[in-house]
């Protein structure tokens, strides 16, 4: 008898063990934690997303503003030189000199100008190569349609 009301107090142990993971894990309360985990993951992808876009357009304006500046430059030395042509024609060979050193000058300057863009063009190209595969990861995801 003894041995009986043993067993069945192990029995009913085994059983309120088994069943207390089960009460622990309310399916209602788990899915609720998946989609608001998800929904985070969505939120920081996106924000990751606009950031990296951000940057992209950033890095846009500043090669953009060092194409124009030496085009601007260049624009400069052009004017420099043709006043430089003028003032010899005229004689006024001081001039001239002072006009030539401000075309030497805006030279200097486009090339700077220059090289500047052709230094940022592979990594221009390296950053819409990355925007690419996000958009369309993003888009093949089909996240961008569950914000």
């Amino acid at each position: 008898m003894k041995q009986n009301i043993i067993a069945r107090v192990a029995q009913l142990a085994k059983a309120n063990l088994n069943a207390l993971p089960d009460s622990a894990e309310d399916p209602q309360k788990m899915l609720d934690q998946m989609v608001r985990d998800y929904s985070e993951n969505i939120r920081e992808a996106e924000a990751a997303v606009a950031t990296t876009i951000g940057n992209l357009r950033m890095a846009e304006d500043d090669y953009a503003r060092a194409v124009n500046d030496a085009t601007t430059w260049g624009n400069k030395a052009i004017a420099a030189s043709r006043k430089a042509d003028e003032f010899r024609s005229a004689g006024n060979s001081a001039d001239a000199d002072k006009s030539d050193a401000l075309a030497r000058v805006a030279l200097g300057r486009q090339i700077t100008a220059e090289s500047t863009a052709k230094a940022q063009e592979p990594s221009l190209a390296a950053q819409n190569q990355v925007v690419d595969q996000l958009e369309t990861g993003w888009t093949r995801c089909g996240a961008n349609s569950a914000s």
